[in-house]
């Protein structure tokens, strides 16, 4: 599992704990939010956890279909831009994480501030469904989160956000599917 965007790693820590046949690995560009998940993960010897520093458009190419699970809870910044405008640059690393059938749940809260900022997410998200498909992710469910989705995030940032409460969160669900075989029979 892959927790891109993981901020503090607090849901590393927890999936890791839940699942401790599981490698879990969390991605933040932010080094100095993850330090005290890996030292909690060092001290009460959670060896499932892993951390490492990069940012979506640079993932290190080891991580290429490692995933049968990504998890974003709550991007912001380039993150958050580039997946609800599909943004080729962070699609394709998304894409690029995932093993094939892997899913992608993605929460996102977007505020007048983000949208100025670039982050769009069009009324129905469905209309997406194309542009996903571009990078071999087919958008399987889009709507509102539940609270409990939102709990189960275990994120500090919802719950500063004040997401499901004071801020709508969208619920984004994607598969990673077969590239599209062309006429001749190529991929």
């Amino acid at each position: 599992m892959v927790d891109l965007g993981t901020g503090d790693g607090r849901f590393v820590l927890h999936a890791a704990r839940s699942e401790p046949r599981a490698l879990v690995i969390g991605i933040d560009a932010d080094a100095s939010s993850m330090i005290e998940a890996s030292r909690r993960a060092d001290r009460d010897s959670v060896p499932n956890a892993l951390f490492v520093v990069a940012t979506v458009e640079s993932l290190p190419r080891e991580l290429d279909g490692v995933a049968d699970e990504v998890r974003i809870h709550f991007p912001w910044g380039s993150l958050l831009r580039g997946l609800v405008n599909v943004d080729g640059a962070v699609v394709a690393q998304i894409a690029g994480l995932c093993a094939p059938a892997a899913s992608v749940t993605a929460l996102a809260s977007i505020t007048e501030r983000d949208r100025r900022l670039g982050a769009v997410l069009p009324a129905d998200p469905r209309t997406l469904q194309p542009s996903f498909a571009a990078f071999g992710l087919a958008l399987t469910e889009a709507r509102e989160a539940t609270p409990e989705e939102i709990r189960a995030s275990h994120s500090t940032w919802a719950k500063r956000l004040g997401a499901g409460s004071r801020r709508p969160v969208t619920l984004l669900r994607l598969i990673r599917i077969s590239p599209v075989q062309s006429s001749s029979g190529s991929c």
